[in-house]
């Protein structure tokens, strides 16, 4: 069988700890090992996973430790763990449901494309029963990598050999991890710009818990929109993209579109902005974004 690494992120999830450790725990067809980073909390999350840590095959890290973040708190577990015995590492939030073959489907779409990577659809559930299909699987782009996540990292697979280069990078440049954000966007662009393959598949092989608690989630609806029209316009979504970049050594077009700033730049940008999404709406609406910012500057506007 395949030997999984699971790398789990954890704070203050005492609800949902136990059904989401007990899904990884059934999955078939692979060996799996889970690896827990818990953020200093304040529930009974430590209890939880200091029970389960008697087990042989689930590790608590080192436990005192404030990260800020679940994409901190995965930085750490990907500079934290030995990956040379394992074929693949997977990550794993703390309140999802996995389906039991998740891993086993995951990894055989990587053999099937002879990829190095595997993210894929989600079923994105809620406390009231509603459920429905968060789609991810939509066609690459040249330059999606550089602006978004092929998913929620939560249905990550990567092969041995990409862990182990991610790991080298993150090494490298440990004095600037507190520039990254999102540490699923980091994996899967640090991925396609040094040429590794990565397979989106359509199949949903988890449910995906959402919550007032979640960072990032389903991302649906007029006041999500809204939310990350802000977030575009007054500039920070291209400072997050240029602090990847640069962690990243990426020098791409975009990068060196929005490193320049003025306004001829913006509109180089914008013709070719549906290369730099996956799905259409996101491209119309970074395409709408791009406008916008360029009518702020030729305005004036702060």
């Amino acid at each position: 069988m395949n030997k999984v690494c699971v790398l789990l992120a954890a704070y203050n999830g005492e609800k949902y700890l136990v059904e989401q450790i007990e899904s990884i725990l059934n999955q078939t067809e692979v060996d799996v090992d889970i690896y827990i980073s818990l953020d200093l909390s304040t529930d009974g999350s430590y209890e939880i996973i200091s029970e389960y840590a008697k087990l042989d095959n689930i590790h608590l890290l080192e436990y005192g430790a404030r990260y800020g973040s679940a994409g901190q708190n995965f930085f750490n577990l990907l500079l934290s763990i030995d990956f040379s015995s394992y074929d693949y590492v997977s990550f794993s939030d703390q309140d999802d449901i996995w389906l039991d073959d998740k891993l086993k489907q995951s990894i055989l779409s990587i053999k099937n494309e002879n990829a190095d990577a595997y993210s894929g659809n989600v079923t994105a559930f809620w406390s009231d029963g509603k459920q429905c299909l968060v789609k991810k699987d939509y066609s690459q782009t040249r330059y999606d990598y550089l602006f978004e996540s092929s998913g929620p990292g939560c249905t990550f697979v990567l092969s041995n050999k990409l862990a182990i280069a991610i790991q080298l990078k993150l090494n490298s440049k440990k004095e600037q991890l507190n520039t990254l954000w999102l540490h699923d966007w980091f994996c899967y662009s640090f991925a396609r710009a040094n040429g590794f393959r990565w397979v989106i598949g359509s199949q949903p092989l988890m449910l995906y818990r959402q919550h007032e608690n979640n960072e990032v989630g389903a991302n649906s609806g007029a006041k999500a929109i809204i939310s990350r029209a802000k977030v575009v316009l007054s500039g920070d979504a291209f400072d997050k993209v240029k602090a990847q970049a640069d962690f990243l050594d990426q020098k791409e077009i975009p990068i060196q579109y929005i490193n320049s700033g003025t306004l001829s730049s913006l509109v180089k940008l914008f013709f070719i902005s549906f290369e730099c999404r996956r799905k259409r709406s996101e491209k119309i609406f970074l395409s709408v974004a791009i406008l916008l910012l360029s009518l702020k500057k030729i305005l004036g506007v702060r």
